[in-house]
């Protein structure tokens, strides 16, 4: 993979924002029943130790950091209790999010040193999630939290692919978190320049 495909991946309304965690993953996930959160958890796990990042049962400051909620509407958004400290003004997102016909939307906060300290995912399971094995929803949402990704990050290159008949991260997308959390790296940039330290890891 070149500098500026790695570029590619973190682009932000045209500029170069890279940021990984800068501490341990404290998943929470509402929405789904016991079979289905292990699968999410278990998907989370395994990018975690890919990226060779940490869990951890609880965050000193925020009690869970990684938020991930399921639903059937954009509309229950709006009866989820102190969601607006979260994200603001919830009525006008969930008009965006059904404008645009959205059944995804995450957001991340990061630290004083621009390191990603939480993230709160949601997804509205439309026919087209619906229709995935509930593994590779899992495995997808992993992946997508533990990057601050650009807009356009898989437009050219899926992040899972179809391995036998089971999903897997796309081996270049695997190697770019595995490179993306080298210690020797820092957890946020801002600098194209950046992508060429990754892009030499990228194996």
């Amino acid at each position: 993979m070149q500098a500026g495909e790695v570029e590619q991946f973190f682009q932000q309304n045209g500029a170069y924002r890279f940021a990984r965690w800068g501490r341990p993953i404290v998943p929470v996930v509402f929405g789904v029943d016991d079979a289905s959160l292990a699968l999410v958890k278990g998907g989370i796990e395994a990018v975690v130790l890919l990226a060779g990042h940490k869990m951890a049962e609880t965050d000193p400051e925020l009690g869970a950091n990684l938020l991930l909620f399921f639903l059937r509407d954009w509309d229950e958004l709006t009866a989820v209790p102190g969601l607006s400290e979260m994200l603001g003004d919830v009525p006008s997102l969930v008009a965006r999010l059904q404008a645009r016909g959205a059944n995804q939307y995450r957001t991340f906060r990061f630290d004083d040193g621009g390191a990603i300290k939480a993230c709160f995912a949601f997804v509205r399971m439309d026919a087209a999630l619906a229709d995935l094995p509930a593994e590779t929803v899992a495995l997808g949402q992993a992946v997508h939290a533990i990057l601050a990704w650009g807009e356009g990050a898989f437009a050219e290159r899926p992040a899972l692919v179809d391995a036998q008949g089971a999903a897997a991260l796309h081996p270049e997308v695997a190697a770019l978190i595995r490179a993306a959390y080298d210690p020797l790296l820092p957890n946020a940039a801002a600098d194209a320049s950046h992508a060429l330290r990754l892009a030499a890891r990228v194996l």
